[in-house]
């Protein structure tokens, strides 16, 4: 299912709780026990209460000793505290667990969007996912603090109550009986309604994430041509969509909660006028018509309170169906790609690189074969027009692209991308923290402890970026730097992964598109002396200039020009 599918709820489970969660949230399993053995205790203690509260008003009418009616009432506060113990237990015990699944989920969302790559991420708006693993995962506290240890207490408290009821007094359990799936019912009719309103709240929810993202990140383009107040307007308009959809989502809530609790009220009063009649003609004692009369409430109570529940627990549950769906997307991925990372290097990697009609996949277009040997000492230039798939090439070697054709790492299937591989895209994707942090990024712990030091320096230089300064800050995504200079920063940080050995072969992706051309003849320079000091150099650029230092050329067509 997309992100983005406005048709996702007709494909939701639809069950009470999702058998997903307990296959991504291993902490979700031991929650259910540990819930379950609290409600059977619950279901004890309202059993006992009922009864010693019927003894206690019962022993006072019939005149029992006070003795005797104090140890009533003696086990009736404990009844009481055991009661109110319980309910503590199980909020903390909810607390715990929606903080332990919270974080699987998060965690499990986290690889999975890593494991699906870029390719699948470009299909996706990631405001949307930053949604759904934030403000969607926190939706369930009120999941597994109040809707499902409901539903536990109600699968196991319902049908002791009813039997309770039906061996102290057959013909209020069979009232109960009777009446009991009219809740139910109107709870089916009530939940669609609810999961529809709510479903429709949570996409206008993520749909306003998207837009405010967008709109942010293309301000200063909407400014230039004189649309930012189209932009504004646009997402007035989505905020008024999700107020409407939010005061929707309260009406249902509360004209479900008013239906169930009427029902409720309607068959507690058909059990209560049947025991009254027969108080009058003497056929049913006070102590069996009183106790029978105290459960009957108890036993409406749990089920009603699912319904009224499952309101508070909906924008959780809608957030989960999000993250299952990329949960499953990563889990039908395939190991291992055809002819990408996966397998275990054998023997030293020497960075001798062979792609043998490649076609990378792209949705369900196989791009233009691509064939070329890259040999340690060399710069290999991919180059081609714009959409032909030079970057894909990139991402097949980076193990996030699935491919026909073999790539093959010094004659044998590659090793993980880690082991060999110092890339650098046209992103930066530079993090908060020091420049020096950014470029010993994913360094050995005794490398990274000083990245400041000399090979920092030397790998900025070649990047043509000796003048930043290795200890400057930098903000979210690498703010505090020009785009040319985030880019240096980027290559510069490939460049020091292969210089402390972590990688024998580098592969940069338009590396100076940001520069100007006296910066970008100090990159192709550098890139020179790091061939010839024997690396295996991949480079894609647009720039003429970069065919000076190429000593191959791989030209990739258009899947239009590809013969059939």
């Amino acid at each position: 299912m997309s992100m983005d599918d406005p048709e996702a709820p007709a494909r939701s489970s639809g069950r009470p709780v999702d058998p997903r969660l307990l296959r991504y949230a291993r902490g979700a399993r031991v929650f259910f026990v540990a819930i379950g053995a609290i409600g059977l205790a619950q279901t004890v203690v309202i059993v006992a209460f009922a009864w010693l509260t019927t003894r206690a008003i019962v022993g006072a009418i019939d005149g029992v000793p006070p003795a005797e009616l104090a140890g009533v009432l003696a086990a009736l506060a404990g009844v009481v505290a055991a009661r109110a113990g319980l309910l503590w237990l199980r909020e903390a015990i909810s607390a715990r667990a929606a903080a332990r699944v919270r974080s699987e989920l998060r965690g499990g969302l986290t690889a999975a969007v890593g494991r699906l790559g870029p390719g699948w991420l470009a299909t996706r708006n990631s405001a949307q996912l930053a949604v759904t693993a934030g403000r969607g995962l926190d939706a369930l506290d009120a999941y597994f603090g109040r809707y499902l240890p409901q539903l536990v207490l109600t699968a196991i408290a319902t049908p002791v109550l009813i039997a309770v009821i039906w061996w102290s007094d057959w013909i209020s359990g069979l009232t109960v009986l009777l009446t009991m799936p009219l809740i139910p019912l109107f709870m089916v009719l009530i939940g669609l309604a609810t999961r529809a309103v709510q479903r429709a709240q949570w996409q206008t929810l993520r749909q306003l994430a998207a837009r405010f993202a967008d709109t942010v990140r293309g301000l200063s383009t909407l400014t230039v041509f004189g649309r930012q107040h189209r932009a504004a307007t646009s997402i007035e308009r989505v905020t008024e969509n999700y107020r409407i959809e939010t005061m929707r989502v309260l009406r249902v809530s509360f004209l479900s909660g008013f239906a169930l609790e009427f029902l409720a009220s309607i068959s507690v009063a058909i059990v209560a006028v049947s025991i009254g009649f027969r108080l009058i003609d003497g056929s049913l004692g006070l102590g069996i018509g009183l106790f029978v009369l105290l459960l009957a409430p108890e036993a409406y109570l749990p089920l009603r309170q699912v319904g009224v529940q499952f309101h508070a627990a909906a924008e959780g549950v809608a957030a989960t169906d999000d993250v299952f769906e990329v949960l499953d997307a990563a889990g039908e991925l395939r190991e291992t790609p055809a002819g990408t990372a996966g397998a275990v290097s054998r023997g030293p990697v020497r960075g001798v690189l062979r792609a043998d009609r490649v076609r990378v996949r792209r949705g369900e277009v196989l791009l233009a074969p691509v064939s070329f040997t890259a040999s340690p000492g060399t710069v290999t230039l991919l180059a081609g027009p714009s959409g032909a798939g030079k970057s894909s090439v990139f991402a097949a070697l980076r193990g996030v692209a699935a491919i026909d054709g073999d790539i093959t790492l010094d004659g044998g299937p590659l090793p993980p991308p880690a082991s060999w591989l110092a890339w650098a895209g046209q992103e930066p994707g530079l993090i908060a923290g020091t420049v020096a942090e950014n470029v010993a990024l994913g360094a050995p712990p005794a490398v990274a402890a000083t990245p400041g030091g000399d090979g920092v320096s030397r790998a900025l230089a070649s990047a043509g970026a000796a003048g930043i300064d290795p200890s400057l800050e930098l903000g979210v995504r690498g703010s505090g730097l020009s785009g040319g200079q985030a880019q240096r920063v980027a290559v510069a940080r490939a460049l020091f992964r292969h210089r402390i050995g972590g990688a024998t072969v580098v592969a940069l992706d338009e590396p100076s598109a940001a520069l100007d051309a006296e910066t970008e003849d100090a990159l192709w320079r550098g890139l020179r002396r790091l061939a010839d000091d024997g690396a295996t150099v991949l480079l894609i650029s647009h720039r003429e200039s970069a065919r000076a230092i190429a000593d191959q050329l791989v030209e990739i067509r258009p899947v239009s020009e590809v013969p059939a």
